[in-house]
């Protein structure tokens, strides 16, 4: 009796503890309210407030930087070791609200009609909010973990993640040791579609592969007219054949999982057109048929480019022999940089035309789906309605470097969503804001993961 005793008494106390610290709320107003708009980033302010709320509550931490301006916190809650370390990540980084219109303050950390309003609520503030303070009450509730528990906040993903998790992977990654799994950006929201509430789970992201496409023409006096090979008209039919020219439908094992998850869940008719988009002789007229629910299944299934950056030409009255086009690529899991070339060869790009590879991040053809059924089981206690499937992200998070360290990701930032909030269209985009009830119940739904985790 004594023991059970010391035990009740130990979890008031941790009680306790947790419910002096800020509300995870509390936290996200205050991260907002630091400006750490990327570029030029100037994370460190922010950076410290987190540091200052773990030291508080007697949790050891470390920075690490590349640059001191724009650093990286580490710390860890030791676990029994009967489980391999599971990680939690987040950048404070956000991107600008310039010539943007906002109802409220982008960096005042609002609580209006109900949600928190600010740059980063959604991409990522909020979901750092959550991270802290699921790991803040592991540690002031004594959680017994089966794995160390590691809390990574980063700069620099919004620009490359060079001064964030790029550097902690190539300079420390020992403190990444038999990590196999982490949670992180993006998913975990809810979307509503043919009655049922799905929330997707990011297993997958598709891979950077950054091209600069090179034209190369006579040049020339400009009052003389067009002459010989023009730069201008090869870019200007480029351009046109990216725009009219899409690449072929390719099902990869992420996209499938997703497909095949959601079509598990609805009637037969629209299970049948979902499945269908996974066979490539009817995929492109079903995306068709499917007008702008469609949209969201297009880059899923196709490696997709788009001209961002054009340079070339230096005075009004010369033809430029050159000009260089910025190619933002997006390839599917498991598609090479070459395998990529070669189908803008076959269907969009001249072979006159180089072309040449900036970045490439891979990441893996296929994911690991050992952790994806707790989470599913935590978001359907959670939430009576949830549907959960496995997500492939078109854009790209930190997820990609930690692959380089064979560590699995899942998007798992959890938020229940009303109907019409369209969710995708405010990360980036004016009056970004996040439901208040949306927080808590991320912050809820990680700690049930810490709690289950190795069980």
């Amino acid at each position: 009796m004594g023991i059970g005793l010391a035990n009740d008494e130990l979890e008031q106390d941790g009680a306790q503890c947790y419910e002096e610290l800020p509300s995870p709320v509390e936290i996200l107003q205050a991260l907002i309210r630091f400006n750490t708009t990327n570029p030029p980033g100037e994370e460190a302010a922010c950076i410290m407030y987190i540091r200052q709320l773990l030291d508080e509550a007697g949790i050891e931490t470390q920075i690490e930087a590349l640059d001191p301006a724009r650093p990286n916190l580490l710390a860890r809650i030791k676990g029994s070791g009967d489980a391999p370390p599971l990680l939690l990540y987040g950048h404070v980084d956000v991107v600008g609200v310039d010539k943007q219109a906002w109802s409220r303050d982008p960096f005042g950390g609002d609580v209006h009609d109900g949600f928190v309003w600010g740059r980063g609520t959604l991409d990522m503030k909020g979901g750092v909010a959550m991270l802290v303070s699921a790991f803040l009450r592991a540690h002031v509730r004594k959680l017994p973990l089966r794995g160390d528990l590691i809390l990574a906040i980063v700069s620099d993903e919004e620009a490359g993640g060079e001064f964030g998790a790029s550097f902690l992977v190539e300079r420390h990654a020992d403190y990444f040791a038999g990590v196999k799994y982490a949670l992180g950006e993006f998913g975990g929201f809810s979307f509503h579609a043919l009655g049922k509430t799905f929330y997707p789970i990011m297993v997958a992201e598709k891979q950077l592969c950054w091209l600069k496409a090179t034209i190369r023409g006579d040049g020339g006096h400009g009052s003389m007219g067009k002459q010989g090979a023009d730069c201008m008209g090869q870019l200007g039919n480029m351009l046109q054949s990216l725009s009219k020219n899409t690449l072929p439908i390719r099902a990869t094992p992420a996209a499938r999982l997703m497909i095949e998850g959601m079509a598990a869940a609805l009637p037969l008719l629209p299970a049948l057109l979902l499945r269908g988009l996974l066979r490539p002789r009817f995929s492109a007229l079903l995306l068709k048929l499917l007008g702008e629910k469609g949209e969201m299944f297009t880059p899923l299934l196709r490696n997709t480019v788009s001209a961002t950056v054009v340079r070339g030409g230096e005075k009004i009255n010369v033809h430029p022999s050159e000009i260089t086009v910025e190619l933002d690529g997006r390839t599917l899991p498991g598609i090479t940089p070459q395998q990529f070339i070669d189908e803008l060869r076959r269907f969009a790009i001249d072979d006159s035309i180089g072309l040449e590879v900036l970045r490439h991040d891979p990441c893996a053809a296929a994911p690991d789906m050992g952790m994806f059924d707790l989470l599913s089981d935590v978001l359907k206690e959670a939430d009576k309605e949830a549907v959960p499937v496995p997500m492939l992200l078109p854009g790209g998070t930190d997820g990609r470097l930690f692959a380089r360290l064979g560590i699995q990701t899942y998007g798992f930032l959890p938020m229940p969503l009303p109907k019409d909030m369209q969710f995708t269209k405010l990360i980036h985009a004016a009056d970004e804001r996040i439901p208040v009830e949306a927080i808590g119940f991320g912050t809820d739904a990680i700690y049930q993961v810490l709690e289950r985790y190795g069980a």
